[in-house]
């Protein structure tokens, strides 16, 4: 699960994704991780926001933000974005990859309400980060259904 900075958004995708897949106990099935398409804010915890929104939901979770790897490519089934920009980026890192086995998707292509794009808000306050919760609850819980 990626996004530009993976302190917001692809952070809450992943722990929402792991609670889902542990409440199915499917854990032994799925490696789940979040990562930024830039350096920015490596080693960083996810914002506190973020943090307070999942713990408000009674999710935990322990990531620290890095970037996507060469590796992530070749290992991953499914590379999960949040935006255009993201998807760009992900589109052009995977092209310099040889072997690239990751299908790259917006994680929004999964919501029953078609909201294709999940927002940062990193610059809104604590009802967006709730509705990026929700979106990514209806879009994890809609993959999970298509690939378990």
């Amino acid at each position: 699960l990626v996004s530009i900075g993976n302190i917001c958004r692809s952070p809450i995708a992943e722990a929402v994704f792991r609670k889902l897949v542990t409440d199915e106990k499917l854990e032994h099935k799925w490696r789940t991780d979040s990562a930024a398409v830039s350096d920015w804010n490596v080693g960083r915890f996810p914002d506190s926001r973020a943090l307070g929104c999942l713990r408000h939901h009674g999710i935990e979770t322990a990531h620290k933000a890095r970037q996507i790897t060469k590796e992530d490519f070749q290992t991953f089934d499914h590379i999960l974005c949040m935006d255009e920009s993201n998807l760009r980026d992900l589109n052009r890192k995977s092209n310099q990859v040889k072997d690239c086995k990751a299908k790259i998707e917006l994680l929004g292509s999964y919501d029953p309400q078609k909201q294709l794009i999940i927002e940062d808000p990193y610059y809104g306050n604590e009802k967006d980060f709730e509705t990026v919760y929700e979106q990514c609850l209806r879009c994890c819980k809609a993959f999970l259904e298509k690939y378990h």
